[in-house]
């Protein structure tokens, strides 16, 4: 099968034993990386140094480190880590997920039946605790079409899932700055430019959801950062304005409402209850 990097940016707020978890998920891989490009946003903790040392010094020559002095953001985080990957094929990660251990395997032999494979992705199955315990699913379209018409609404790809050919993301401009849309952004640039996608009807990565996450995903600062991203979205020409109004006044909706209720419309409206 052919080489693959695994792109993955690190901050200083993310838990040691996160990371641990998310490097052993990629050790048990039945198809392995050749590489594993870690972009270091920002100074980190002694203990996320530690992990990352200890790692460099059990598999030499698995990890390429690119360090920032101060955090940039994820969107520059990723930029700058696409021309560092050695290969073609790149693997996104998230270093507090964990990877079924055939999702590389799986993934690599859509490429290998389509040559004009651009990006795929899959299902993700979320957990609070440990992956024993998922929570729900988010479930995304597989085809081609239906990606790239989903896509006008909502994020048709689950981030932590998607491996690219670093051709079409560099040609698409790569990953830019874009308040809480780095990927949205991307992606819409991407199928502008007629890249062809899929993504695989399984549930290949275990992600994890913060209790704090609905605490985060609401209040007027990330409505108007939302509403920030979207319009950059927009502005791509990919999606209507109806398409933007619509999305827009239902965020507001979220965004505002009660957190429980919030829960409530993530896991069980926006999200597929287990």
């Amino acid at each position: 099968m052919a080489k693959f990097s695994v792109l993955m940016s690190l901050y200083i707020k993310e838990k040691p034993q996160y990371v641990e978890e998310c490097f052993q998920s990629l050790l048990r891989q039945t198809v392995k990386a050749d590489e594993w490009v870690i972009v270091e946003d920002g100074p980190l903790t002694e203990e996320l140094y530690a992990v990352l040392e200890k790692y460099e010094k059990e598999y030499p020559g698995l990890i390429k480190r690119v360090p920032f002095k101060e955090n940039r953001g994820l969107g520059l985080a990723l930029q700058s880590g696409v021309p560092e990957c050695t290969y073609d094929i790149i693997a996104r990660m998230d270093t507090d997920d964990i990877c079924r251990e055939d999702r590389f395997e799986k993934q690599l032999s859509e490429f290998e039946k389509d040559p004009d494979l651009d990006i795929i992705g899959s299902h993700i199955d979320e957990f609070e605790d440990t992956p024993d315990t998922i929570v729900a699913k988010r479930l995304v379209p597989v085809t081609d079409a239906e990606i790239k018409k989903y896509q006008k609404k909502r994020d048709a790809f689950n981030h932590m899932t998607v491996m690219y050919k670093k051709k079409a993301v560099l040609d698409a401009g790569n990953y830019q700055s874009c308040p809480l849309m780095e990927d949205t952004y991307l992606w819409c640039r991407m199928m502008k430019n007629g890249v062809k996608c899929a993504n695989i009807d399984d549930s290949l990565v275990y992600a994890r959801i913060g209790k704090d996450m609905f605490d985060r995903r609401g209040g007027w600062a990330y409505f108007k950062k939302y509403k920030t991203g979207k319009k950059m979205v927009y502005d791509t020409g990919y999606i209507s304005w109806f398409d933007y109004a619509s999305v827009i006044i239902i965020q507001f909706f979220v965004a505002l409402v009660p957190r429980r209720l919030r829960g409530w419309i993530f896991k069980k409206m926006l999200h597929k209850k287990k």
